[in-house]
């Protein structure tokens, strides 16, 4: 990385633990945050993907990019609790979180935030390994906790999704995505990405959860069939 975007990076994390967004704590639009700091919104975007990956910020599709609370972003309380959890009680608890989500999401989501839903459909469709594939089912799942508004359930959805990117599942995941999963896993996504549009609660949480259990059982598949 070039020093300059190093120091971007840099006055950027320091902007991020100051005063200056404390209330709220919402980043100004990239036009004036990009004047800020004299630089291009392209290089501004660079930097802004590289804290969302660190975890230090979340963009939520027509309304802003955010700072995340600490619990998002202490990865020693994310190794805890990964350190005493399996993916039995992940898949629980995404089981029990989601469907409400997604119920929660058909109300509230914004156009542009149904929009970012069909990207991630389309993309996924179009990956062409299980990498690329898991890349769009978590940032599908990330915008449907998003469009809830809510901070706490965006919170405890986080905390899953840390588990999920962790290495707790060892081969589990990658094994289970064969070309045939990855389809119904798609049609599965398109019916609730549906749902969603047309405001349908009901049928979003029980697509979301009809979802969830199909992952479950496909990853107990994979589970009883390694050495």
């Amino acid at each position: 990385m070039k020093n300059s975007e190093r120091d971007i990076l840099e006055r950027l994390r320091e902007m991020l633990v100051s005063d200056r967004f404390a209330t709220p704590k919402r980043l100004p639009p990239e036009r004036t945050l990009a004047s800020d700091l004299g630089i291009s919104r392209a290089v501004l975007r660079k930097a802004l993907a590289t804290l969302e990956r660190e975890g230090k910020i979340w963009r939520h599709v027509g309304r802003g990019t955010f700072i995340s609370s600490p619990q998002e972003t202490n990865p020693e309380d994310i190794s805890q609790v990964s350190a005493a959890t399996n993916p039995a009680e992940i898949m629980e608890a995404r089981l029990i979180l989601e469907p409400k989500l997604a119920s929660v999401a058909s109300l509230r989501a914004t156009k542009n935030e149904l929009t970012d839903m069909e990207v991630c459909l389309k993309r996924s469709r179009e990956a062409v390994d299980p990498a690329a594939f898991e890349k769009w089912d978590e940032r599908l799942h990330w915008s449907i906790a998003k469009a809830t508004d809510n901070s706490l359930l965006i919170s405890l959805f986080t905390v899953i999704q840390k588990m999920r990117q962790s290495n707790i599942w060892g081969s589990l995941k990658e094994a289970s995505l064969t070309n045939v999963r990855r389809k119904i896993y798609y049609q599965q996504h398109r019916n609730l990405v549906e749902a969603l549009k047309d405001r349908n609660a009901v049928k979003a949480e029980q697509l979301m959860r009809e979802h969830l259990e199909t992952v479950k059982k496909h990853l107990l598949e994979v589970s009883q069939s390694l050495p």
